[in-house]
């Protein structure tokens, strides 16, 4: 009962979000260019600057485990390319299946990782929650970048180009276009400055963590009340079958994959709360936040969120019951 309370309480607030950015837009308190507005300040500024909070102020260097974060690593990049096969029989719409993928495999770790070991775990908490942090979130941006930017639909003249250009020429295009969206992404930027300056231990003056710590805190509130405010139902029940399929891939197919074998590998306690909340938390906000940013719709995204949002307070409950039960943690 403590594990669902604690999980409610996590996750109630965000749909309430979402819900309070829906009624706002219906009220007309926020239009359609507010929630614009919103949607573009949290992707280039609240969020790359949430990100290096959460990654600058972590003990990686005398935290590390590396059979840890290795797993972490290799079993994001198996996921990712076993949701991307399995989209193509999903999901015809080449737009929403960028969409699907990363709505299926990107969880709100750094958002409810850490919270939720140490509501587990307390003080005594070792340090995995930054180190999934450190194997996971990274390649989360970056094959979020590479999937959006490969699934977007040309637009204008850019079809025109294609449809002239050689084959060869696209291709070199595609790649350089693709490398520059990630080294110019923003949350790739905060992710490598976080990550620099976590190694290199550069003191932080008390102005500048006021100034970080008050835009980190936008982050959160202003992706989920722009996502409810862009929200239509009229589009999401068109993507009712992907949405539900993405929804229980995030809380229950990538789990029940990977779980036994972070077990086998003799993963226990800490670890493996940390290895289950990477791999069967809530869909994060920022999916929807990177898709309307990089042209795509946005709709199947949000809906999954809202779906994985409602459901993992009683997935995660689940999966803590049989973990228990199982007596590894």
């Amino acid at each position: 009962m403590e594990n669902l309370l604690f999980s409610l309480n996590a996750t109630a607030p965000i749909f309430a979000m979402m819900v309070l950015g829906y009624l706002f837009r219906k009220i007309r308190l926020i239009d359609e260019k507010a929630a614009n507005w919103m949607n573009k300040f949290t992707f280039k500024i609240a969020l790359p600057v949430l990100v290096f909070k959460d990654l600058a102020c972590q003990d990686f260097a005398g935290t590390w485990n590396g059979k840890f974060v290795l797993f972490c690593f290799v079993v994001t990049s198996v996921s990712i390319a076993v949701i991307a096969l399995l989209s193509k029989l999903i999901v015809k719409d080449r737009g929403k299946r960028g969409e699907f993928i990363q709505a299926s495999y990107r969880s709100s770790a750094a958002l409810l990782g850490i919270a939720f070991i140490h509501n587990i775990y307390g003080d005594a908490a070792s340090g995995m929650g930054p180190l999934m942090i450190l194997g996971s979130v990274p390649l989360y941006n970056v094959f979020a970048v590479i999937v959006l930017m490969l699934t977007a639909q040309p637009q204008g003249d850019a079809v025109s180009r294609i449809s002239l250009g050689s084959k060869a020429q696209d291709h070199g295009a595609l790649i350089k276009k693709t490398l520059l969206g990630i080294v110019t992404n923003p949350i790739i930027i905060g992710i490598a400055v976080g990550l620099l300056w976590s190694l290199i231990r550069i003191p932080q003056p008390k102005i500048f963590q006021t100034v970080v710590t008050n835009l980190s805190a936008l982050a959160t509130p202003l992706g989920l009340m722009s996502m409810g405010a862009t929200f239509e139902f009229q589009k999401a029940a068109k993507d009712v079958r992907p949405a539900l399929v993405a929804a229980f891939i995030k809380l229950f197919a990538l789990a029940a994959m990977f779980l036994p074998i972070a077990v086998a590998l003799g993963f226990a306690g800490e670890q493996i709360v940390a290895i289950l909340v990477m791999l069967g938390s809530a869909t994060t906000v920022s999916c929807y936040i990177m898709a309307k940013s990089m042209g795509h719709e946005g709709t199947l995204s949000s809906s999954v969120i809202m779906l994985t949002t409602f459901g993992c307070s009683f997935s995660l409950t689940l999966w803590l019951f049989v973990l228990r039960s199982i007596g590894v943690f």
